[in-house]
């Protein structure tokens, strides 16, 4: 008897800077989502689509949770808790060296709120001492009836197939729900934006990487040349930011210009240009009219 196909939605939920990001990208086998070592660095839901042998997860890679200080927090934070009432399924992710962060038990009450299925993967397994994983699973597992809990390590790819399974045996039968060519939702101009911002956090300081926004103004490809030439802006708050952006003759936004264009000539498989333009906005981040405009 042919095994059911099963489909259905799964939430990568967690505190700031656990791996979510990472995790999704493995998973995918491809970049959807930047990543970088300091917090709060994915902004939107990003949706990645995994196909498999008899089942399709749709994921939502949602913002860290995190006390909210600006209307570009609290619409972060706004957009990881709706994902919670969307989906079939929450992956709920934390990391061994930092089990007890106290943005997890909000997160842990929503979802017994919502009650959706949820599995528990303790990410950073290398990071972490050995003797105290299972005291770990073992109180997490008292707290909440979690489906399962899976130590991992998303950076080197540990135990990601036993979690993969454990949610595709959460899934119902159902039909695939986006085509197999298909691993994400995001437009190019979007994917080219998020990777020129995550160079900007690579490669700046204190609260340049908070103070930035990054909109794609043209994409547009010349065949004769073999070359894709993309123009975008790098939005910042103050007239210093744009300054320290740009760097001394320039030097700064070079090296975050020729990051970036290695990794999108690797990821549009051509030739790339990059036109790089810094623009001051004021408060941007504090502006909901402006946060809607720049995609927030």
């Amino acid at each position: 008897m042919p095994v059911e196909f099963c489909s259905g939605f799964v939430a990568i939920v967690g505190p700031t800077n656990v791996g979510k990001s990472t995790l999704l990208n493995q998973f995918l086998g491809r970049k959807v989502a930047i990543v970088s070592p300091k917090p709060q660095t994915t902004r939107n839901r990003i949706l990645g689509i995994y196909h498999g042998k008899d089942f399709q997860i749709v994921f939502l890679d949602t913002p860290g949770i995190h006390k909210p200080w600006t209307p570009l927090h609290k619409s972060m934070v706004e957009s990881a808790k709706a994902a919670l009432m969307e989906v079939d399924i929450v992956l709920l992710v934390i990391e061994m060296p930092k089990a007890h962060d106290p943005d997890i038990r909000p997160l842990m009450a929503n979802i017994k709120r919502f009650k959706k299925p949820a599995v528990l993967a303790i990410n950073k397994i290398d990071k972490g001492r050995k003797e105290q994983l299972l005291p770990l699973i073992d109180q997490y597992r008292k707290e909440h009836e979690f489906a399962a809990i899976v130590p991992i390590s998303a950076t080197l790819g540990i135990n990601l197939a036993e979690l993969l399974q454990e949610l595709r045996a959460l899934l119902q039968p159902g039909p695939p729900l986006f085509p197999e060519d298909m691993t994400t939702d995001q437009s190019e101009s979007f994917l080219a934006a998020e990777i020129i911002r995550e160079k900007i956090y690579a490669y700046t300081k204190k609260e340049i990487p908070y103070s930035c926004a990054v909109t794609v103004e043209t994409m547009k490809e010349e065949p004769e040349k073999g070359l894709l030439v993309i123009g975008a802006k790098i939005h910042v708050e103050t007239n210093s930011q744009k300054g320290i952006l740009i760097g001394k003759g320039g030097g700064m936004i070079k090296r975050i210009g020729e990051e970036a264009r290695r990794e999108l000539e690797a990821m549009f498989g051509t030739r790339v240009f990059l036109d790089l333009m810094v623009r001051v906005e004021k408060n941007w981040s504090k502006d909901p009219k402006a946060l809607r405009r720049l995609g927030y």
